[in-house]
């Protein structure tokens, strides 16, 4: 069954006491008042109707009354007819794979009353997709920020799902979408996002086929803003980190990165966390159980397989190795204090930067990090990611 087939609208019409509303009473001559028809948007007895557009509509006349409830226990769906009379929509998003039963009644310019009603179904968990993306909308993010989607299923219609996503930004930069494997999609332009552009994600998936027997749900549009441009070189070979902000040095900061056994990673990295505080245990990224700290202070995340640049407070505080060499399994390690007080740099790089920063490691004898270990495309040419592309 296609997509238009399983969203097509059904249109019912009834009289208040007339029987059919295309009957002629024979009478002949001019024709009266349009006939009042009630449509519901989602077809009566379907099992793929849309989450987002199912809604109720008359073509003359008023709604009067638009009930919705779930089928399975009686719950009422919220909802508003328009100030014109003329549609009705469910306040929310509609559950998916959730049985529902419409009833709308209307009346017509003529007096006459009519009504409408149909059972449906939405579209199942098994039958449908959906993408959780980064960032939010509403929110700040720095230069460096991609927009990432992360699929819940497989997706081998990469071209129709693709196009039905439009990233665009007020810079007027060109944004190409790059595939890593079946279940992400990253966005982003050839250099880093102009400090203070906004930009704008348009989500129309729904109904869009994203593979055999699989469609979208989503439609919305999400706005987040570019902050100030910030980011962070940091110098395994003299144990340094320099911040960079719009251009001009903000401070420089002395750094312990990762030790020669277990090196940190080169390359441009994304924050795409922070927490005040978190729980690091070696059990989780293969080290075995060779450190478990329950209250790391002021870590930010770089990678998905485990790269953090955070305070460490664990050091032997008499003769610390920041500023002076790696010691740690691959992070990049700040003084701090427990608990995360104090005038620390752990605690000031935290407090000046952003989801979105960019972090950038050279000199360390490690390779240069995975582009899709994290939000760390940049570590592509562009040339390479716009091979990536299933549109471009």
């Amino acid at each position: 069954m296609t997509a238009g087939a399983l969203l097509a609208a059904g249109a019912l019409t009834l009289t208040g006491c007339n029987g059919d509303a295309n009957a002629d009473d024979g009478k002949g001559g001019d024709e009266g008042p349009e006939q009042t028809r009630i449509t519901i948007s989602a077809k009566d007895g379907s099992t793929g109707a849309s989450i987002n557009s199912t809604g109720v509509k008359v073509n003359s006349g008023r709604l009067t009354d638009v009930t919705m409830i779930q089928v399975a226990d009686g719950a009422k769906v919220p909802g508003k007819i328009s100030s014109d009379g003329a549609t009705w929509k469910p306040a929310e998003q509609l559950e998916r794979g959730t049985k529902y039963r419409i009833s709308a009644r209307a009346k017509g310019t003529d007096g006459r009353a009519a009504a409408a009603n149909a059972i449906f179904t939405t579209v199942s968990d098994a039958n449908s997709f959906i993408g959780s993306y980064a960032p939010d909308g509403g929110t700040t993010v720095g230069v460096g920020m991609p927009v990432s989607f992360t699929f819940d299923k497989a997706i081998t219609e990469k071209v129709d799902v693709q196009k039905h996503i439009k990233v665009t930004s007020s810079s007027g930069q060109k944004i190409v979408g790059h595939w890593f494997g079946a279940q992400r999609l990253d966005f982003r332009p050839e250099q880093y996002w102009k400090s203070g552009s906004k930009v704008t994600m348009r989500i129309d998936l729904d109904g869009v086929k994203g593979a055999n027997g699989l469609y979208g749900v989503q439609d919305k549009t999400v706005t987040f803003t570019i902050g100030r441009s910030q980011v962070s070189t940091v110098d395994v070979k003299t144990q340094t980190m320099t911040v960079v902000r719009d251009g001009q040095v903000l401070r420089k900061v002395p750094i312990s990165s990762g030790s020669a056994q277990n090196p940190t990673y080169n390359g441009q990295m994304v924050i795409s966390e922070k927490f005040e505080q978190t729980r690091m245990d070696g059990n989780s990224v293969g080290f075995g159980g060779e450190y478990d700290i329950p209250d790391v202070p002021h870590a930010m995340r770089l990678s998905t397989s485990g790269t953090f640049i955070h305070g460490n407070y664990w050091y032997n505080q008499a003769n610390p190795p920041f500023g002076r060499e790696g010691t740690s399994h691959g992070c990049v390690g700040l003084r701090d204090a427990r608990g995360g007080g104090g005038d620390t740099e752990g605690k000031w790089f935290f407090d000046h930067s952003l989801i979105g920063d960019v972090v950038k490691v050279q000199g360390s004898p490690d390779k240069t990090i995975a582009p899709d270990n994290g939000l760390n495309g940049w570590n592509m040419s562009w040339s390479e990611w716009v091979a990536g592309s299933a549109t471009d």
